[in-house]
């Protein structure tokens, strides 16, 4: 090494050379001569870090460091995949932006599928998306997954969902246009529109704080189907329609707060970015942000659907060391086991209720548990397996509405907690292109949760359908 760097080096491309030298290595003066390779480095300045360690070159030795030679080269490889991307990005023929910012917008008619009622199909109608006010922007939706939260909507479990409305919020979306003092974004830009917001005003306590990501800047007009104003941009025959969480995707345009748009990088692709826009992203955070799961955690999840899958992914990339998916559908678990689970429960084929086995199987239980499912029986059963004196529990799922949980203040006072998630507690705008970024440099695998895509948004009503089917992770349409 010494000789080749000396003959034909520098080499730029390497960027900085990391060798770990141990000391009492039988080889070290006779042929390593690592004094030899700072020599040829230095001549050729080739930037070189080599550290002298206490040890031989024995595999335990090896093993010692090379979690370090894993993270140094990840993180130059994942510099060169950004560079890369630059450049591609730059070298690519300017494509004009799709409005004119000195135009003034004008309405927009498109195809949307309108909600009526609790459990009707939807129907898409022709509807009129207006221009965006101030704070606002417009944008064309690109493409749409479905979430289990537009079915709690649509099937009448909302005490907020209000008909006829546009339902829909896991999407990628470009801008098409701004409205008055927006200079975060700008026509063409790539966003996936988020429920959270993050005004990032400096009076918000909400996005000031490390602890939480729930901004509640426009959470009173939200819960209405209103915008921040208390009117809809939406009409259809002069009657307006509401929006629904913010977003209101299931239409080809809509119009969102700015506040509500994580900008992302325009090499990613939308129709898979936009499941980072609730689902997938909730289980990551619910792991890695509100649980914080150490390296050698045992971890159960009740629930393998999109959110559970997640959660399990998320687990494994933290070294959860047992990982336990627990679902009534049996045919979940071959996904459940390519994502990282260890153990896999059908809670109808065991004896009792499923928090004992789960506690029989580990002794003293799950040092964190999540629900992924929204029904309170088991997040119950969550908490209960949790491990006594530390055990965690998580509830994703969401409930409907009137429903509560229990369980015996014991379970609380031997040391277990009980914790919730939103949207994973990721801040909106400043999290979610970090997340997109990580995707793109091959860190974060999303691909494999869309198991249906259906091509225009009046397939809306298939998506459904594929959703209930039993064996649809997630069912992106594309507009």
């Amino acid at each position: 090494a010494s000789e080749l760097l000396a003959s034909w080096g520098p080499f730029p491309k390497l960027g900085e050379i990391l060798v770990d030298q141990g000391l009492e290595d039988s080889f070290l003066h006779a042929q390593l001569k690592p004094e030899a390779l700072e020599a040829a480095a230095q001549q050729v300045q080739q930037p070189l870090l080599l550290r002298r360690r206490p040890g031989d070159h024995s595999y335990y030795f090896i093993s010692t460091h090379i979690g370090e030679h894993v993270s140094f080269h990840a993180a130059r490889l994942r510099q060169q995949a950004k560079q890369v991307r630059t450049a591609a990005r730059s070298s690519a023929p300017h494509t004009k932006r799709m409005a004119d910012p000195t135009d003034a917008p004008k309405p927009i008619v498109c195809k949307a599928m309108v909600a009526y009622g609790p459990k009707q199909p939807l129907k898409c109608e022709m509807v009129t998306v207006d221009p965006p006010k101030a704070g606002e922007v417009r944008v064309k939706v690109v493409a749409n997954a479905l979430c289990h939260t537009d079915v709690y909507t649509w099937e009448g479990s909302d005490p907020e969902g209000k008909f006829p409305s546009i339902l829909g919020h896991e999407a990628g979306a470009i801008v098409e246009s701004v409205g008055e003092g927006v200079t975060s974004l700008r026509p063409g830009d790539h966003v996936i529109p988020c429920y959270t917001p993050q005004c990032n005003e400096p009076e918000c306590i909400f996005c000031r704080s490390p602890k939480t990501n729930l901004c509640p800047k426009i959470r009173g007009t939200q819960g209405q189907g209103v915008m921040p104003d208390g009117t809809t941009r939406f009409s259809l025959n002069g009657e307006p329609i509401y929006h629904f969480m913010g977003c209101s995707t299931f239409s080809e345009y809509t119009v969102l707060a700015a506040i509500s748009c994580a900008k992302v990088d325009t090499a990613a692709p939308l129709e898979k970015m936009c499941l980072l826009g609730c689902g997938v992203s909730t289980g990551w955070g619910a792991v890695w942000n509100t649980c914080k799961v150490e390296n050698g955690a045992s971890v159960a999840v009740f629930g393998c659907g999109a959110v559970g899958l997640s959660v399990i992914q998320a687990a494994k990339l933290s070294g959860a060391r047992r990982i336990i998916a627990v679902d009534m559908n049996p045919k979940k678990f071959t996904a459940a086991r390519a994502m990282g689970a260890t153990d896999c429960v059908d809670p109808s084929a065991v004896d009792g209720p499923i928090q004992q086995h789960i506690v029989g199987m580990t002794t003293w239980g799950v040092d964190y548990s999540f629900d992924c499912t929204g029904n309170t029986e088991v997040m119950r059963a969550a908490l209960e397996c949790a491990h006594r004196g530390w055990g965690t529990s998580c509830v994703i799922g969401v409930a409907a509405s009137g429903k509560e949980i229990s369980t015996r203040p014991f379970q609380l006072v031997t040391g277990r907690r009980w914790v919730g998630t939103a949207f994973g507690g990721w801040k909106s705008r400043s999290d979610v292109p970090d997340l997109v970024d990580r995707y793109l440099e091959g860190e974060l695998e999303v691909d494999s949760y869309i198991t249906h895509t259906f091509q225009g948004v009046e397939a809306t009503n298939d998506a459904f359908d594929a959703l209930h089917s039993g064996d649809c992770l997630r069912a992106v349409v594309v507009y």
